[in-house]
């Protein structure tokens, strides 16, 4: 990556390296010296905060409470669920000593935390009475990467939460499952001003071991999909396994049915992806750390410079907003215009002797890098204004970015064109056939990100085998 200040390629040009540049630069995070894994700086580490605040009210709302589980798994326990143990070991990263002594059985760094949670969860419950069981964690996750790492995209470490509830009826986890689903879909199109497609996963590209994967998925500028976050009706699969057992009201036993739901950190890589340009990032408001950042424009070391921009960074501060005044003086301040640019504040405010003549402020916001004079007395009004006005701009470019790469194909020929060459969500007609799948992810790279909630009108026959189709699903190629 260059040492330069600013981003030294194009966006559309060198999509990779830009996103990188983008992170680093911006001070999101920085590689780690564990390979695989990132240090994620404050920057980055503040809007996941704001991230969390959101999401944690929102999960309480609906009556979920957090709690804690080990982040050391025995491996027996791994083990008791076949299809989750096979579908995970891949990843696992292993504890085989405890200081010079080696372990009699090896521990998992949690993958995920089903097991360690349902042995839990099979003591807590014994009657109707215990249900709903609804408890979220805040955590790290370790999955051991082989692939090259891409910061808050592909590293071993990386942070998340993990909601996990106990039903009892299927009805009652199928109302949970879409709760949660509308929630994330909502905080990432509201916040995050990111618009995704939702639906359900195929067969194949469900959750090991559970009976329904709900998902959210959103298009990168790139092309290609991320899975924005997912939730899960498990069935009673778990519970079998792990003896998650109440007495009902008809006195007879009855096994639990439960869900799991989640997002991480990889919503930041979004974010950077979506909205980032030419210049660096550029935050959301509605997420963001700081809302404007306040520039002085001093000749001679003219104090009143200084004084006007503390006077406006306490008026806005008590009117809710958070502001930065960038006060270095071993910059200039077209360095400081360029370098909060990069890090995607959303707002600039210069003050200057210029400003301070005409009771006048320069705003420049970071969505359309245009600037505005405004009279001082309606800055207030302004900065909401302008902040309500990037958040809605912003989610308004993402949706018909979008919109323009939702490309309908009939015939397999046409369907491997779009995918090599435009990118974006492939809408085809499916026969449902788990070999068709597998056909079109060998030979395109192509998977099927959803199959949509509400069942759409079939309009040709299958786009791999030429046969009745049943479906009508969206392609992608994804992170």
């Amino acid at each position: 990556m260059s040492e330069e200040l600013g981003i030294t390629v194009k966006k559309n040009e060198n999509f990779s390296e830009w996103y990188t540049q983008v992170i680093q630069k911006a001070g999101l995070a920085d590689y780690a010296a564990v390979g695989g894994c990132m240090v994620i700086k404050p920057l980055g580490f503040a809007i996941w905060e704001n991230m969390q605040k959101v999401l944690d009210k929102k999960f309480k709302e609906t009556g979920v409470k957090n709690a804690y589980f080990p982040m050391l798994i025995p491996e027996q326990l791994l083990k008791r669920e076949a299809e989750h143990f096979e579908g995970f070991v891949p990843e696992c990263a292993w504890v085989t000593h405890g200081g010079h002594s080696k372990l009699s059985e090896r521990l998992a760094i949690r993958p995920t935390s089903e097991t360690i949670m349902y042995e839990t969860f099979s003591k807590w419950i014994r009657s109707y009475r215990d249900l709903p069981l609804l408890i979220n964690q805040w955590c790290n996750i370790m999955r051991w990467e082989t692939k090259a790492t891409k910061l808050f995209l592909r590293t071993k470490e990386f942070l998340w939460q993990e909601g996990h509830t106990v039903h009892k009826t299927k009805e009652e986890a199928d109302e949970r499952m879409m709760m949660m689903l509308k929630i994330y879909k909502n905080f990432v199109e509201e916040y995050l001003a990111i618009p995704v497609l939702d639906g359900r996963k195929s067969e194949s590209e469900k959750f090991a071991g559970a009976l329904t994967t709900t998902t959210i998925e959103a298009l990168m500028t790139d092309g290609k999909a991320l899975q924005m976050g997912t939730s899960h009706n498990l069935g009673q699969h778990f519970a079998k396994v792990f003896g998650i057992k109440f007495l009902d009201k008809d006195k007879k036993e009855k096994y639990a049915w439960q869900t799991s739901w989640g997002v991480s950190t990889r919503m930041i890589g979004a974010l950077v992806m979506v909205h980032g340009d030419d210049k660096g990032l550029i935050i959301p408001p509605k997420i963001t750390p700081i809302h404007a950042v306040i520039i002085p424009i001093s000749f001679e070391d003219d104090k009143r410079v200084l004084e006007k921009s503390k006077e406006i960074k306490i008026i806005l501060e008590k009117n809710g907003y958070t502001v930065e005044l960038d006060d270095r003086k071993e910059y200039t301040p077209g360095w400081k215009f360029n370098d909060w640019e990069l890090r995607g504040i959303p707002i600039r405010i210069e003050i200057g002797p210029e400003e301070l003549k005409t009771k006048k402020l320069t705003l420049f916001r970071r969505d359309t890098c245009k600037e505005k004079k405004i009279d001082e007395k309606q800055l207030v009004n302004e900065i909401k204004s302008m902040l309500d006005d990037i958040q809605s701009n912003l989610f308004k470019r993402a949706e018909k970015f979008l919109s323009d790469n939702i490309t309908t194909v009939k015939d397999y020929d046409e369907f491997k064109r779009v995918v090599s060459k435009k990118g974006g969500f492939v809408r085809a007609c499916w026969c449902s056939s788990s070999e068709c799948e597998e056909k079109i992810k060998e030979e395109t790279g192509a998977t099927i990100r959803i199959v949509p909630f509400k069942k759409e009108k079939i309009f040709s026959n299958c786009v791999y085998c030429g046969k009745k189709a049943n479906k009508v699903v969206y392609f992608a190629k994804s992170y």
